[in-house]
């Protein structure tokens, strides 16, 4: 069995990777806009396509860790998440949130794993 792996837009390190029935996919806001809401909401629309091309969907994440970069914000990417993650518990993904510094002009950074059919 391959490791399928997902290019992004860093030299040096894929977006996602896939092997048998798991995929792991990272993501950022691409525009990094000043807004925890928009950078939450444009990394999430990230993991959604790299989900979408290792052949699986947000329905079928697993665990997601959500590193952000200030914590009084916190619940602004919770507005974000709730909305991406819709009212149906079945379908929400096991989630931790950490407090970290990140890269210049980012707030947000979404790691998943996710299952998919092998």
């Amino acid at each position: 069995m391959d490791i399928e792996r997902i290019g992004g837009g860093s030299k040096g390190r894929s977006a996602g990777t896939a092997y048998g029935g798991l995929v792991w996919a990272v993501a950022v806001d691409p525009k990094s806009s000043d807004s925890m809401v928009d950078q939450t909401r444009g990394a999430l629309a990230r993991i959604d396509e790299i989900l979408a091309k290792a052949g699986t969907n947000k329905s079928r994440i697993l665990n997601a860790t959500v590193y952000v970069s200030v914590m009084e914000k916190k619940g602004e990417m919770d507005v974000a998440w709730t909305e991406w993650a819709g009212d149906d518990p079945q379908g929400w993904a096991q989630r931790a949130c950490v407090g970290t510094k990140l890269a210049p002009g980012h707030l947000v950074e979404i790691v998943v794993i996710a299952a998919r059919d092998a």
